[in-house]
């Protein structure tokens, strides 16, 4: 039964991902006379999320990490952070966090304690060798970011941040019209 409501789920979140594609793809048909995926803004969000992944995977691939990974380090509040937040924060499926989290402490970079508040809650906090992968994780992402922001002009920048928040708008209405 359980295995069965998990296929349902999957089914579920797949329908829901195409049927939000399907619609942004008719809508950009119907009011534009694009003709190539070069004409779509999800086009170049896609690419350039794709290169920026693969960047900082093949980079944390050297310290036997992964992305996700380097991204839990860097969200893990030195007070502990709710596992029900880290999956929102991330984008990420609760399987595959869970599985990311259970790596993360098998590797001893994290540990799990039960909220004194509010024992419905688990904190995750950051082991000492988690620290310091988090110090590592971070220098790379900070000297990603001033390559970027030395070679980007403050107004364009500035554009690129408001256009990024009309789009995760758009997003949302078009999530919250789905489900």
């Amino acid at each position: 039964m359980e295995n069965s409501n998990l296929t349902k789920s999957h089914i579920s979140y797949f329908l829901s991902q195409f049927y939000c594609a399907c619609v942004i793809f008719f809508v950009a048909l119907t009011s534009m006379n694009y003709t190539k995926a070069e004409d779509y803004v999800d086009f170049h969000l896609r690419h350039a999320w794709h290169k920026v992944s693969r960047m900082y995977n093949q980079k944390a691939k050297a310290h036997d990490l992964t992305m996700s990974i380097g991204f839990i380090l860097l969200i893990v509040d030195k007070e502990g952070t709710p596992s029900t937040q880290l999956g929102p924060r991330m984008g990420m499926e609760p399987t595959s966090l869970s599985r990311t989290l259970k790596t993360m402490e098998t590797k001893g970079y994290i540990y799990r304690e039960i909220d004194k508040e509010d024992k419905r809650k688990v904190l995750i906090f950051l082991t000492p060798q988690g620290v310091d992968l988090r110090r590592e994780v971070k220098t790379k992402v900070v000297t990603f970011n001033e390559k970027l922001l030395k070679s980007i002009p403050e107004k364009k920048l500035q554009a690129f941040f408001e256009v990024m928040e009309i789009i995760d708008e758009h997003v949302e209405d078009e999530l919250k019209s789905i489900l």
